[in-house]
């Protein structure tokens, strides 16, 4: 760990056809922001590519040294902002990355357990943005695409190469201009998304023990 900490804050390139992408947008947007702690963010783009995103996230790590990351994804089916519980060993592909690789049935890390653990205070994260009314909930699944493959990958490095960082993955809703391709889908105005993040890192920062809220799923 550098004796100056920083907070990675990772966003994914657009795919799938679309221009944009949110999580892309609110992790710039966030560049150079300071955490109520003073600890600033260092964004980061990543590829929407299977095995290369990773490699760009150990690589900003071993450059940065932060001691919190979060990994931001966009999640189309979704209106609200989602944290992510639970992360698993495996990339089951139903669309090409935009390597044009699909991988289907594939672990992320050959041998690596079958699943690993956000290490964000999720809950606390939740019942703090709720509160600043901004509509989330903890989810159970970050799916099988690049998103799960990057958020097992970071998890897999904390586990194996850096220990002391805490980090985690959360999914964001579309932004109101990309509807346009999703008639009736839900979305969220950028600016509260950013409140949102900016929520999420704090919550994260003070956050060591998290709360023991009802936060599960029936279906």
């Amino acid at each position: 760990m550098s004796a100056d900490p920083v907070i990675l804050l990772t966003g994914f390139e657009p795919f799938g056809g679309e221009p944009i992408n949110p999580s892309l947008e609110v992790a710039r947007r966030l560049q150079g922001w300071r955490a109520a702690s003073g600890v600033p963010i260092t964004a980061c783009e990543l590829p929407t590519e299977f095995g290369r995103a990773l490699d760009v996230l150990a690589q900003a790590m071993a450059r940065t040294r932060p001691q919190l990351v979060i990994a931001l994804g966009q999640a189309a089916s979704r209106g609200e902002i989602s944290v992510e519980r639970v992360a698993i060993n495996v990339d089951d592909a139903r669309i090409a990355d935009n390597a044009g690789r699909q991988p289907i049935d594939e672990p992320v890390v050959a041998g690596g357990p079958s699943a690993y653990f956000s290490t964000l205070p999720i809950k606390s994260i939740v019942a703090a943005l709720n509160e600043a009314r901004i509509a989330a909930s903890v989810s159970q699944s970050a799916g099988t695409f690049v998103c799960n493959h990057l958020f097992y990958g970071l998890a897999h490095l904390m586990a194996t190469r850096w220990p002391d960082v805490r980090g985690g993955f959360i999914h964001l809703p579309l932004l109101p201009e990309q509807t346009l391709r999703f008639p009736g889908a839900l979305s969220m105005p950028l600016d509260k998304m950013i409140d949102a993040v900016r929520i999420a890192i704090d919550t994260s920062l003070h956050v060591r023990v998290d709360a023991k809220l009802a936060a599960g799923a029936i279906d």
